[in-house]
């Protein structure tokens, strides 16, 4: 939870807490102030909140006009249909299988994405292009090192 000035602070006490008393609470004057006393802000706020379900939270912060947003489960990303209407979905191969893989943010949709490598996969190729030579690179398997 982050806010982004006094006056973000003063409506998150009166209207999201509504603990209009925490404004002029001289623990948590200034931000300073409330990093300080961060274990004593945060026993408060899990107080108010474990009182409340999400969306009364959602609406409180909203009221109190406070950017925010819900974080959503990886089943919950995977169905958004957002995703589904910007085409953002591509199929990727792995050693188990194919699973599904999101584009980059801000990518086309034409942007290469290969199979997850298999483990040790490429090592002998890092290795050599850091400089092994096949038998240093043989030394290490030998050594189990990799």
């Amino acid at each position: 939870m982050g806010l982004q000035n006094e006056r973000e602070w003063k409506a998150f006490c009166e209207t999201v807490l509504q603990r209009p008393d925490l404004v002029a609470d001289p623990r948590f004057t200034g931000n300073a102030a409330r990093v300080a006393e961060r274990a004593a802000l945060k026993k408060i706020i899990d107080d108010v909140f474990g009182a409340l379900t999400t969306p009364q939270v959602l609406e409180r912060l909203e009221v109190a006009r406070i950017a925010n947003a819900r974080l959503n489960t990886m089943h919950e990303v995977w169905e958004h249909p957002q995703l589904a209407a910007r085409d953002r979905w591509r199929e990727v191969g792995t050693p188990a299988g194919p699973v599904p893989a999101l584009l980059p943010p801000g990518s086309r949709t034409d942007v290469r994405m290969d199979p997850v490598p298999a483990l040790g996969e490429h090592t002998d190729a890092v290795l050599a292009e850091l400089g092994y030579d096949a038998a240093g690179i043989a030394a290490l398997h030998e050594a189990a090192v990799v």
